[in-house]
């Protein structure tokens, strides 16, 4: 969408400022507005902002310094610069006046085709657009995004009957591939689709845990990973969130949807109300239905309103019907006769029931109510998902008995189309049911979707997985290769956290001959959360055990030389990086042709947390990075000053929080893409593989470069030296970073004698084993396999 090459936020509260983040994230250029204040500098408010940014938790800056990107203006000056901006985001207070005359005041400065659209999560699209001018009407919609928006993937987005549909679809492609973000439509009506829904449940679950008397705690236990939600589940996620916030959405339901039967359910709770009189707001002020104290978390006691010790469990035989397989649980649940379980059939009941009431005026289909719950608050499966997945009719005929025996919360039928016999299903591969049409609704097929060839999917929806898609080449329990397009070879490992085990070792290796043999290049691409969290750490132990430090050599060598394989190989290898790639992970990405990475990548050489060192190839490389910088800068006797912050993060097994951190690292290069939608990196990896071989792609030759020399490592000893007397390190460290800087110097050769690569690793590998071998090394490796938690000894 090229017009959109600058945007505006207007409103630097928590949530405009966190949108302007976003934006300067993805280097989009963003001006954020507010309100001069009473005193002080005229842009005092928005730069109080950006300076709080660097304070959140979890961080909304993908780089804290990106902060000074952002653009500071206020509606007193600045105005005249909104005709620079194609998207103009309105993010202020949730008051239909104040958003009006907001609109009022910047209508003439606005560009001429530019968007202006409201992130409101609640308020009439239609009444806020009623006062703008007819042309601007069909330039202006609902463009809710979750909080906190780098992480949150849901954005919904709400046409007004005036907006034009057509550049609707072209706003909808920036949001999806520039923004990464996944788009719902929903209808104008009070909290749109997912804190429509998702706050009907926290409503009807407050409701029933008063009704079967259940603590705060218990009801935590119950309404979370047991039923596929987040941990903080009912009444944390709320404290999380806000108790004013979540009183507020609460009270749009009840205030702007007047007609609803439902209404009465979303009165003010005297509870939560009490709570926010009392100035508990929950995790802001440390206190709501939890406080803690010290190290002693304490729940609300409803009744005496004061703070009790926490811990309530689900009860043995509840748990049991939680742990049965999803399609089951609700069956044994209804059947049981314990209050817990009567509680949770009856949320769910009394979600489905209102799900299935207010579908026709709330979304298009189905489909968005359980893409909303799922993205957008974090469900495993949608409501509608769930009463497909136990038996629709079945289901749909226990909340007609439960009705009939006035158990429901309101005493009203299903509407006919949940209760037809013949009904099976909502979501199928033609498509999800839409009861405003009484038909289905396919699929979205915008063409940027095709970009996508594993989108997120519905139960029902079927589609081609990863695990079937294309033409497999050959397949192991390791690890399938495969291909889509009979150009590019793809490798997908099957271990555990994608772990370099021995077994998928061989599977690269056996990779790249297929690739230079029948493929034009070779992408690495895993379809789960992470690239790979390393080398396979207990095999290493095995294996020393069995064949001791000779064994451990050999191994450590058939790993370095598959990793250098990587960069010599006749065709371009493309590493698609996706969540963790660390330790030997991050050891592979390196050594790759280029790298594609999700913006949300987090790299690191974490292995110093086990009490080893980055043993196949990381190390030499990053002294290999820092020498050819030096000997770029005709520095080559100063390669010490280049490599002592990657050995520092090395040391500090330091993880970028972003891929763009490893970027100003130098970790990522310059030539290496980012792609903002997790669900286009393959695709764009793909496009990168496909575009190096037809470039004429030729590996590098081999290069000799300076190392840092007995004077570099002397240099970084000093700095051990200071770090141990300070009580920054254990001695083990120490010896580590000792370790580190003697490999990635060059061992006891002179500041800026020239070496190749295999000088380097013939270091790593006289230092590894050794060092592994050693009593302190074993006690951190010993403690990380059975705990999962690293010890610094």
């Amino acid at each position: 969408m090229a017009q959109i090459q600058r945007v505006a936020v207007l409103g630097a509260g928590v949530m405009g400022a966190q949108l302007a983040a976003h934006f300067v994230n993805l280097d989009i250029p963003v001006l954020l507005y507010d309100l001069p204040p009473d005193k002080g500098p005229m842009n005092g408010r928005v730069l109080q902002a950006i300076h709080g940014l660097k304070k959140m938790s979890p961080p909304p800056l993908v780089e804290l310094e990106r902060a000074d990107l952002i653009e500071a203006a206020n509606y007193d000056e600045h105005l005249d610069r909104l005709s620079t901006c194609g998207l103009v985001i309105e993010a202020i207070g949730e008051q239909l006046a104040w958003k009006q005359a907001l609109y009022a005041r910047i209508l003439p400065h606005l560009a001429p085709q530019g968007w202006l659209v409201s992130n409101t999560s609640g308020l009439s699209l239609e009444e806020l657009s009623a006062a703008l001018p007819e042309d601007l009407q069909t330039r202006f919609c609902g463009m809710h995004f979750f909080s906190p928006p780098r992480y949150m993937a849901l954005v919904e987005l709400i046409p007004t009957t005036r907006t034009d549909r057509d550049r609707l679809t072209m706003l909808e492609s920036f949001i999806t591939t520039r923004l990464g973000k996944t788009v719902i439509h929903a209808l104008d009506t009070p909290n749109f689709v997912a804190n429509r829904i998702g706050v009907a449940a926290t409503v009807f679950t407050f409701h029933q845990a008063q009704n079967f008397g259940l603590s705060c705690d218990l009801v935590d236990d119950l309404t979370g990973p047991f039923l596929g939600r987040p941990r903080s589940a009912t009444y944390r996620t709320a404290d999380v969130v806000g108790l004013d916030i979540l009183s507020h959405v609460i009270s749009t339901t009840y205030t702007q949807a007047p007609d609803d039967p439902f209404r009465a359910l979303f009165a003010p709770f005297p509870l939560l109300e009490g709570l926010i009189s009392a100035g508990a707001l929950g995790a802001k002020t440390g206190a709501g239905f939890y406080r803690k104290e010290g190290k002693t978390i304490l729940r609300l006691d409803p009744v005496t309103r004061s703070y009790v010790p926490s811990g309530a469990k689900a009860e043995a035989g509840v748990k049991a019907c939680l742990e049965v397989s999803p399609s089951q649980r609700l069956s044994c649940l209804r059947a049981s006769n314990h209050p817990q379980a009567r509680f949770l059939w009856a949320i769910h009941r009394d979600l489905f029931h209102y799900c299935a009431f207010h579908l026709a005026d709330m979304a298009p289909s189905a489909r968005e109510v359980d893409m909303a719950l799922r993205l957008g608050f974090g469900w495993a499966l949608g409501p509608f998902e769930q009463w497909q997945l136990s038996g629709w009719s079945e289901v749909a005929a226990w909340i007609e008995e439960d009705r009939q025996a006035g158990k429901t919360l309101i005493d009203l039928p299903l509407p006919d189309w949940a209760m037809d016999p013949q009904r099976q299903v909502v979501h199928t591969p033609q498509g999800s049911w839409s009861a405003a049409r009484a038909t289905l609704s396919p699929r979205p097929s915008q063409p940027w979707l095709k970009r996508q060839h594993f989108p997120l999917r519905l139960l029902g929806e079927g589609g081609a997985t990863a695990a079937s898609a294309g033409r497999t080449v050959t397949e192991s329990e390791a690890a399938r290769l495969w291909t889509l397009d009979e150009e590019v070879l793809i490798l997908t490992l099957h271990t555990k956290m994608n772990l370099l085990s021995e077994v998928a070792l061989e599977a690269l290796d056996q990779a790249l001959t297929e690739a230079e043999s029948h493929y034009r290049a070779l992408v690495l691409w895993s379809p789960g959360p992470h690239f790979s969290a390393g080398g396979d750490l207990k095999g290493f132990i095995e294996t020393y055990a069995r064949q001791g430090l000779t064994g451990l050599a050999l191994a450590q060598e058939r790993f370095q030389r598959v990793v250098q394989r990587l960069r010599y190989s006749a065709v371009p290898t493309v590493a698609a990086l996706q969540g963790y790639a660390l330790g030997g992970g991050c050891e592979v990405t390196l050594h790759c042709t280029r790298r594609v990475a999700f913006t949300e990548t987090n790299l690191g050489m974490v292995e110093v947390n086990v009490g080893i060192f980055p043993g196949a190839g990381g190390l030499t490389e990053v002294a290999r990075r820092a020498g050819l910088r030096a000997l770029s800068a005709q520095s080559p006797l100063q390669v010490a000053d280049y490599l002592q912050e990657d050995l520092t993060r090395i040391l500090r097994c330091t993880v970028s929080q972003s891929a763009q951190e490893a970027r100003s690292w130098g970790w990522l290069e310059n030539g290496d893409v980012l792609v903002p939608h997790r669900e286009e990196l393959l695709h764009v990896a793909l496009t990168q593989a496909l575009a190096l071989a037809e470039s004429g792609y030729a590996p590098a030759l081999p290069r000799a470069f300076p190392v840092g020399g007995v004077e570099g490592r002397a240099q970084m000893l000093a700095g051990l030296v200071n770090a141990l007397q300070g009580g920054q390190i254990s001695t083990h460290d120490f010896e580590i970073g000792r370790i580190l800087a003697t490999v990635a110097c060059g061992g006891e050769l002179s500041a800026g004698t020239l070496v190749n690569v295999d000088y380097l690793l013939g270091l790593e590998r006289a230092h590894f084993g050794p060092l592994l071998a050693t009593q302190k090394s074993r006690e951190r490796i010993q403690s990380f396999l059975e705990t999962g938690k690293a010890v610094r000894n």
